[in-house]
């Protein structure tokens, strides 16, 4: 698969790697040690030695019980470390990570390529039409209800699988009727999901995006595995790089992580034990 990063083409022939920034106080596993210029240059510094393909910059934490920031307040935590970032490491590919279309728009003109939605465009009725003007590559997160309550009892009427595949179905619809094409799905773990929903969603990602479309899995250090193996989620190391293991064996391309050596090692040895010696 192919996708076009504004003239761009990148090959997903092998899972890419996209490197968590997080410039946000409350996140989940890293929220606040991004908090001067340069932590977040050293950060992404390391992400991009260690390989990655892709910065995901965010300045709103959507974990679960978090309430969202103000938009001014989310523009002021971006902007100026973008602009850093980009001038630091002129190659840089970013995506935002923001459901706010006055966000992501001013993130484009400052140079950013590609928009990644926790809402799938649900918290945003501008996003797609912002989307249509801007012609870049958009990541469609399937998220139930919004982060303040979605893991308050999450309810599917259907098997999860088909329900979130009718949903990005309805959304990809609706983006290409706006001239997108450069769609990635997420299936959004953790996002409106139990644990025993976030593990049938593991072992049945292979089902998701009809084939036609990449899949970005966010799984790195998440609460199903301190929830399941009862560790801290400074310990999830080596249970995030199982979990990676087998997103990728089952189709994942893109891997959205903390720890980018680790997933790469990831990627390697499923290459290579699918038979696509590297």
């Amino acid at each position: 698969m192919i996708i076009n990063f504004g003239g761009s083409l990148l090959h997903f022939n092998e899972p890419k790697i996209m490197g968590i920034v997080n410039i946000t106080p409350d996140s989940f596993y890293d929220g606040g040690k991004l908090n001067s210029e340069y932590r977040i240059l050293q950060h992404v510094e390391i992400l991009l030695d260690e390989g990655s393909d892709f910065i995901d910059i965010g300045g709103c934490s959507t974990r679960p019980g978090s309430k969202l920031v103000s938009e001014e307040e989310e523009l002021k935590r971006v902007i100026k470390p973008i602009r850093s970032i980009i001038k630091h490491f002129p190659n840089v590919k970013i995506s935002i990570d923001t459901f706010r279309s006055k966000i992501a728009k001013i993130a484009v003109e400052e140079g950013v390529i590609m928009i990644n939605d926790i809402s799938g465009g649900e918290l945003d009725k501008n996003m797609f039409s912002l989307l249509g003007q801007l012609n870049i590559p958009y990541i469609l997160n399937h998220m139930k209800g919004i982060p303040e309550n979605m893991q308050s009892d999450p309810f599917y009427n259907e098997n999860i699988i088909t329900e979130i595949n009718k949903f990005f179905s309805k959304k990809i619809y609706y983006l290409k009727q706006y001239g997108i094409q450069d769609i990635i799905l997420d299936p959004g773990f953790g996002f409106g999901k139990t644990l025993k929903q976030n593990f049938q969603l593991l072992k049945y990602l292979s089902l998701l995006g009809f084939q036609d479309h990449l899949i970005l899995v966010g799984i790195s250090r998440k609460s199903m595995i301190k929830d399941l193996l009862k560790i801290n989620i400074e310990n999830s190391l080596n249970a995030t790089s199982i979990l990676h293991t087998m997103s990728l064996i089952n189709g994942a391309k893109l891997l959205r992580v903390h720890d980018v050596k680790e997933a790469i090692e990831c990627i390697k040895l499923v290459q290579y034990y699918s038979g696509k010696i590297l």
